[in-house]
């Protein structure tokens, strides 16, 4: 069932991105982060196991895998072929933008300028994620951006923390954020992996 942005955007305030270097760690980590209210997840094509651990999540009950760091038309067909059903990337290129467009995935391309945010909205699009948020100038520079661009909603991924995130939800423009710090680095704690996700699934927005 294929779901629209709106409807990824609005599962939870917070987007868990994730850098898994490991295929065993895919199943436990997503129960944890869906036990815990976060079933959007966000899995980054930094890694080699990447893919596979896309497919591994895909099989968790009530999660909905998406594919980040997508940088190309061929890695969105990559991710779309391991299941993906959102698709996140750093930036926004006429290749990948219209590649997106044509697959009818769920597309959220990093913005950080007001000319990436009319790039995409000459492609037709209207949600972005803002990258990197906290070095693009952090909240005052959404809140700046979101002005002209009243029609625009955006999550905000880059250097947000479980104690910055509130204030970003705060913000109407933000529908969710995306961050890090649900799943530490380390040996997988799916017990700390769930405490975590419940405390920024509550978040209000």
């Amino acid at each position: 069932m294929s779901r629209s942005v709106d409807e990824i955007m609005e599962l939870a305030p917070v987007i868990p991105v994730l850098v898994i270097e490991r295929v065993e760690d895919a199943a436990p980590i997503a129960e944890a982060l869906v036990a815990g209210g976060l079933p959007a997840l966000e899995v980054t094509m930094r890694t080699a196991a990447a893919l596979d651990v896309m497919r591994e999540m895909a099989k968790v009950p009530g999660a909905v895998v998406g594919a980040g760091t997508v940088l190309n038309p061929r890695q969105l067909d990559q991710a779309l072929e391991a299941g993906a059903q959102f698709i996140v990337s750093p930036g926004l290129t006429e290749p990948l933008g219209k590649a997106a467009i044509q697959s009818g995935v769920a597309f959220l391309p990093g913005t950080a300028t007001a000319g990436d945010i009319m790039r995409g909205m000459d492609m037709g699009l209207s949600r972005f994620k803002f990258f990197p948020a906290e070095t693009s100038g952090g909240l005052a520079a959404l809140k700046a951006l979101a002005a002209p661009f009243h029609m625009v909603r955006f999550c905000p991924t880059g250097g947000i923390r479980a104690d910055t995130a509130a204030a970003w939800l705060a913000e109407p423009a933000v529908k969710c954020v995306g961050g890090s710090w649900i799943v530490p680095k380390g040996p997988v704690d799916p017990g700390k992996i769930e405490a975590l996700a419940r405390e920024a699934a509550s978040l209000s927005r």
